[in-house]
């Protein structure tokens, strides 16, 4: 990492005979900034080149009719206050949505802001957040901190609704500091701490006189405890916004999400240096903590395209899940998502229920002897066709039969460029070969057509595919 020089990390990514932009990049690129795509997407990627391609996500299409299906659905759920299908109705969004990139970054803020439905208990208000989140996804950090400070989700999640006048609260206070803004150590001098325990009980004053009525927040004075405060050395009769200015105001601050958005986008296995870090983190201070243009800086940047950034990320339970439909490429309406969210909890993300207020430990955490056991489990059941949960909703066989002739080595490489866009060692490549060879020998029972055992070839080859460690990785 110490080699990689920051100025020409952040330079914009062009093309080249020594770093040509490919299938492979084209498959790096939809895998960190959506979740996934189909072969046909990625070959189209690839003739539009990478500005095009890159632009195309950032802006995303009109939402139209999805929209309004989605105003449905979470409309009855806010009402039935059915919390057990948050997880289903996200994913669904997710899949469909025609801006994914908005929702991976939806995805990133949840994780931020770790509110979970185990404890606040109403599904309306979960789905307000979200809606937070995604609004300001792109957006205004600075807007998005302020406004989750009196979420009503995020009042009851960290006790603000607690917070009297003569009896403050400090759980909202300590996690705005420790992990919604700046953090705990200095991202330029590590050995120093950014705040004191004073700082958390003084600024925890600030945000007293919070309550909620009629599902929205407000702001109640006499309930607020009005008098002098100093936080981070600034010293007034602060309320919550202006601890929020105060917390923006810290030289960690742009640091601090840089980095945490560099392990989400660029690598999960790499420490950033503060060196490194410094032209995208001042550019995020100069603009007023514009995430939006962030985001652009590091997804169109040379760094983001590097050897390595490529595979540096174990991919989360819901890159994993969703990465397989994408790349079946499974019509709106075509996998079950409330089977889906109950997958992706027994691989350990439950969408709405992160574990803590850290949120996912993410990076190896993900991937262990167990969890790659359930992972090969649940691709089979997804590809199968005999699993009762999924049923033929994500049967490779027909796709495989368009695209190819049915050859043995056709039917490898197709897979092989879907799912990782021909980017394997070559002795994986030959032992699915054997195995495809050593299939057609096999005996099938008496009843199956040479349709059946070619379907059946089929989808176990696809299953294989999915098995391959270079698929657990981003």
């Amino acid at each position: 990492m110490t080699a990689i020089e920051p100025r020409t990390a952040w330079e914009r990514y062009r093309p080249s005979p020594e770093n040509p932009w490919d299938l492979k990049k084209a498959g790096h690129f939809y895998r960190r900034a959506a979740f996934g795509a189909s072969l046909e997407e990625l070959q189209t990627a690839v003739g539009a080149g990478p500005e095009r391609t890159i632009t195309a996500l950032l802006q995303g299409r009109a939402d139209g009719d999805a929209d309004t299906l989605w105003t449905t659905m979470s409309r009855s759920l806010a009402e039935a206050n059915n919390g057990a299908q948050l997880s289903a109705l996200w994913l669904y969004r997710m899949l469909y949505s025609p801006h994914p990139l908005r929702e991976k970054l939806t995805l990133f803020w949840h994780n931020h802001f770790a509110t979970s439905n185990l404890k606040v208990q109403n599904a309306g208000y979960m789905l307000g957040q979200y809606e937070l989140l995604r609004r300001h996804a792109q957006g205004s950090f600075r807007t998005l901190l302020t406004e989750m400070s009196r979420d009503p989700a995020m009042l009851i999640w960290l006790d603000t609704i607690q917070s009297q006048r003569n009896q403050p609260n400090e759980n909202y206070a300590r996690e705005l500091l420790e992990l919604f803004s700046l953090g705990i150590r200095n991202a330029r001098r590590p050995g120093q701490r950014n705040y004191n325990e004073d700082d958390i009980r003084q600024a925890a004053r600030a945000f007293t006189g919070w309550r909620i009525e009629n599902g929205q927040a407000v702001f109640r004075a006499r309930d607020h405890d009005a008098g002098e405060k100093t936080v981070l050395g600034q010293r007034g009769a602060w309320r919550a916004d202006d601890i929020v200015r105060i917390c923006l105001e810290q030289e960690s601050t742009p640091y601090f999400l840089t980095r945490k958005l560099f392990r989400f986008l660029i690598s999960d296995a790499i420490e950033p240096t503060p060196a490194l870090l410094e032209p995208l983190a001042e550019e995020f201070r100069r603009s007023d903590y514009d995430f939006g243009a962030l985001v652009e800086r590091m997804l169109r940047s040379n760094l983001f395209f590097s050897a390595a950034a490529y595979r540096s990320k174990v991919k989360a339970p819901v890159d994993f899940v969703l990465g397989i439909v994408r790349g079946l490429e499974t019509g709106q309406g075509g996998v079950g998502t409330v089977e889906l969210a109950k997958a992706l909890e027994g691989l350990g993300q439950r969408l709405f229920y992160p574990p803590s207020v850290a949120g996912w430990d993410g990076g190896r955490a993900w991937l262990n002897g167990q969890t790659f056991l359930l992972r090969q489990n649940l691709a089979l059941a997804l590809t199968s066709t005999a699993d009762t949960r999924f049923g033929r909703r994500l049967d490779p066989a027909p796709l495989m039969r368009r695209q190819t002739r049915g050859a043995q080595e056709q039917q490898v490489d197709f897979l092989l460029r879907v799912f990782l866009q021909g980017d394997v060692p070559t002795a994986s490549r030959d032992r699915l070969l054997q195995y495809a060879a050593q299939a057609e020998r096999q005996a099938y029972p008496v009843f199956w057509t040479a349709d059946d055992a070619a379907n059946q070839r089929a989808r176990t080859l696809c299953h294989l595919v999915l098995c391959l460690p270079e698929f657990q990785l981003d």
